[in-house]
């Protein structure tokens, strides 16, 4: 554990700060564009419409999170159910999916309650509600299918994506297309969370919790049922990092790449594929 913290320390605190990152622009777009107030909510009376432009903000916010130089360098996981999938299929080692989640449900949490700062009151507003997100008109069972579905979706396509070295830069781009379209079309169901530290982060300064037990199970189910799937049925091995982007200017904790993580002294573990389909040794740590 604490070999993990003293080499990997950096990429614990991208990781919080890119869920952190994302709940402040959650929170500021939700507010500028359903806030009744705003006059944008007044230009826009069409509730698709605007669900469109925040959905299309928020899959951007995930691109450039995604694409940044700290991204890159974590990966940006952003997602204990993203983590522990990966955890699950051998390529996170054991005290760095606990430093991740616990980094995610951390940040996630402080970028809420910076919005509130910056929002005041609007954020309490029933429109925005602390961008909660809890079970639409359809049901609880609904949003339960409707959060697993995506969940699965998002990983599946990760792992199809990273795997072929001719899409794996694409990853990012796929990702944010995928949050733009399930804000668009999925959020009347769910409230679109896919992910229990968003969940959580709205809901621990809101004390909305309506079917929380949803958020908390479906994205880990559905992630680890597409990595199952993927195991069971693709024909391309699981040799990618565990990153949505692997660029090749930043260090990689999971491969190594461009060098040992400094101090290591452990030996290596062989075939894991980076961006360019190279394979590189991986550090144990």
């Amino acid at each position: 554990m604490i070999r993990a913290f003293q080499h990997h320390w950096p990429e614990y605190l991208i990781e919080a700060w890119a869920l952190g990152t994302f709940m402040i622009s959650a929170a500021v777009f939700t507010a500028v564009f359903e806030y009744p107030g705003s006059p944008f909510h007044q230009f826009l009376p069409n509730n698709t419409l605007r669900r469109a432009i925040i959905g299309l903000a928020m899959g951007l916010t995930a691109i450039g999170l995604i694409y940044s130089p700290w991204g890159q360098r974590s990966g940006a996981h952003m997602n204990p159910a993203t983590t522990l999938t990966f955890l699950r299929l051998g390529k996170v080692m054991s005290w760095d999916a606990a430093f991740y989640v616990t980094s995610q449900f951390v940040g996630g949490l402080l970028g809420v309650l910076l919005s509130k700062l910056l929002l005041g009151v609007i954020i309490t507003h029933p429109s925005v509600s602390y961008v909660a997100t809890v079970p639409g008109p359809a049901g609880a069972g609904v949003a339960f299918v409707a959060e697993l579905t995506i969940a699965a979706g998002m990983m599946l396509m990760v792992l199809l994506t990273s795997n072929r070295p001719g899409l794996a830069p694409y990853t990012g781009l796929f990702a944010g297309t995928l949050v733009f379209l399930y804000i668009l079309i999925e959020a009347p169901l769910s409230g679109m969370s896919i992910n229990p530290a968003r969940t959580a982060a709205s809901a621990l300064p809101s004390g909305i919790w309506t079917s929380g037990w949803i958020y908390f199970t479906a994205p880990v189910l559905g992630m680890l049922l597409a990595a199952q799937l993927y195991q069971s049925f693709s024909a391309t091995p699981l040799q990618a990092c565990p990153k949505f982007y692997h660029g090749t200017g930043q260090r990689c904790i999971f491969c190594g790449y461009p060098g040992r993580v400094k101090g290591s002294t452990a030996p290596a573990r062989r075939g894991v594929q980076t961006l360019d389909g190279a394979t590189r040794a991986s550090p144990a740590r």
